[in-house]
Parts: C-alpha cells; structure tokens; sequence
C-alpha cells in the first residue's frame, strides 16, 4: 500500500480517531537495535518534546534522541520497537529531527511484524508499513498510508538511512484490543489497551485530551489534559471519547491527580450510542446526560456511581464536559460489553 507526506495539519486531521501505539507511556518499549552509539534508541518513543542542553558526555554531545555513530558499513541503522498495546492497526507516523542539524537522519522507513514471543525476533517476517522518505534537519514530518493496513501488528522497525539522529517517533494506528472472555467482567472501556480513543477536544492548550485514557495517574500535570483559561461567561470545554466496544457504565472515575490551582469547578458527562464516530455531532440533540453537573476537587479520584449515573443504555461515546475549563488527568469509564 503506497504512502506519503503530508502536512502537521493534514496529519492531525488524518490522525484524529488513531493513537500514539509506540508511546513509552503505553508502555512501548526497544527491543532490538543496530547501534545507539551517541543518544539511546529509549528517547524515540518518549512522550515529551525533545529539549536541548549543550552540554558533553563520555560519548560527546548530549541529544536528546536516537543518533548512532558515523560511517555505518551497512544501509541503514534500525530500532525494533514493542507496541504498547497488545496489537495495533498502523496508518501513519511522525518523525522528528528537532534538534538535530548536521547529524539528522536523511532518510527513514517503516516495517511492521507479528512477533508473539522473544524467541521469534530473529526470524520475523517484516512487511513495509512506510515507504523510505527523505527527512530535513531539525524538523517534525509526518507520513501516512493511503489506508489502514489490514494487518495488527505487535512491533515495528524503524530504519534510518544510512545513519545519523532522531528525536522522535510516533507511530499512529488503532489498538486491537484483547477482551475478557468473560463479557460481564467490569473492565476501563475508555483505556487506550482496551480501544478507548480520544477522537475530538474543544481546546488542548496546554496538554492533549489524549492523555486522559493513559494508565496510571502519571508522573505530573503535563501528561494530563489541560485547556487555556477561559475569559466568556458560560463558557465550557470537552472532549468525545470513543470507546472499546458498546458499554453498560458501572462507575466512571474522573482523576485531577496533580492539578492543585487548575482543576475544573465542576464537571458533566454526556453519551450517546453510535455506530459510526464520523457521523458524529458535538452538538447533536443525541447525547444524553450520564452524569449531572458535579463539583470537582484539585488532586484526587472522583468515583462516580449508582444514583449518580443517569442512564443504564448501552454506550459507545462519552463527552467529558469541564466547567469553565482546567485540567483533568484521567478519564476512566468502568463497564460490561453490551
């Protein structure tokens, strides 16, 4: 399937209802790699933006990237990387060479494979995912596929040719998850490994809606989802969440771990039953309320259930709704598959 380059906005566009499947904090992980001579392949997959620090270690210059040594005999120096979800669907990636001028990768491909345990790295087969492209210094690009691949792959190899330094890497694509076979088990329908997707936001300023479906309660308020202040009388923000599969809500947990000045003063909760998340209208006269407006406190889990749970239908989206706006760690929407 041939692929291209496009624009940071068409990517975002394109990318919109697919997720980061390689970020370190999904727990996408090195498994393999040619060399890491300057800068270790781990900061690849990082969820932060690449900073510079002049500054000189053992090896030289500290980057904060991927940048193996000069003169590779080979065609190309590569990293294998572990997804970190159970399986993913790929479209696109982003690659960024931010800070890096005279020793970026000049060009890059994608390979993805099906590898079930440690034993088969060696042996697996590997299907081209991104065609090779030429890459520029110190710049983000952003490549997809003319559609999905068919295939779910657990791990991709990233090549850059013939050698030289990346900051970042985002591999986008829908997460396959893997159900309980049991169906009335009580498990995170929002969560990134179970197929949640942040697929809309009114605002993301200062952090991305994404970040509310990640595990844990994260390391500090950036990896939260946060908007700018708000100056209108009345105004709200939100984000549509998609979730795994049809939903009958148990509880739903809303997180403002780490946000102590910021948090929003009270919080809604909408959902509606859809069958297709392009058909979808934030405003549309569907969505119905599933949680009431409810006063919010700064760094703690806000359990929300029973009575305070509007409707018992099957769901397949959530609209968080912050009143007037802040920030929120974590969305967790807790059911049983319909």
């Amino acid at each position: 399937m041939p692929s291209r380059q496009v624009s940071q906005e068409e990517f975002e566009k394109l990318t919109s209802a697919y997720v980061n499947v390689t970020n370190d904090r999904l727990g996408g992980r090195v498994c393999g790699l040619s060399d890491q001579w300057f800068a270790e392949a781990s900061n690849l997959i990082k969820d932060t933006p690449p900073v510079v620090e002049v500054r000189f270690v053992a090896t030289g210059r500290w980057y904060d990237g991927w940048e193996t040594r000069r003169h590779n005999p080979e065609p190309s120096d590569w990293v294998v990387l572990q997804l970190g979800v159970s399986s993913a669907k790929l479209y696109g990636c982003e690659i960024d060479t931010t800070f890096f001028t005279g020793n970026y990768a000049p060009a890059i491909s994608v390979e993805g494979a099906v590898i079930n345990n440690a034993n088969e790295l060696d042996g697996a087969e590997w299907e081209t995912v991104i065609d090779k492209f030429e890459c520029g210094p110190s710049q983000r690009q952003f490549f997809v596929r003319d559609a999905i691949t068919n295939t779910a792959y657990t791990h991709v190899r990233l090549h850059m040719y013939p050698d030289g330094g990346i900051a970042r890497f985002r591999m986008f694509g829908e997460p396959i998850p893997v159900f309980p076979k049991d169906k009335n088990q009580v498990i995170d329908m929002a969560a990134v490994a179970n197929g949640g997707v942040a697929i809309a936001c009114s605002d993301q300023h200062f952090s991305s809606a994404d970040n509310l479906l990640l595990p844990g309660r994260g390391l500090d308020m950036s990896d939260g989802w946060e908007t700018a202040r708000s100056r209108t009388p009345g105004h709200v923000d939100w984000a549509v969440i998609k979730l795994g599969a049809p939903t009958l809500v148990d509880h739903v947990l809303i997180d403002t771990a780490f946000f102590l000045g910021n948090f929003p003063q009270h919080i809604e909760i909408h959902a509606l039953n859809a069958a297709n998340s392009k058909d979808l209208s934030v405003n549309s006269a569907d969505w119905k309320p599933l949680v009431g407006k409810t006063k919010t406190g700064p760094n703690q889990e806000h359990k929300l259930t029973g009575p305070q749970l509007l409707s018992a239908e099957p769901i397949t989206h959530v609209k968080l709704v912050i009143i007037p706006d802040g920030g929120v760690k974590r969305l967790r929407v807790f059911g049983r598959r319909a």
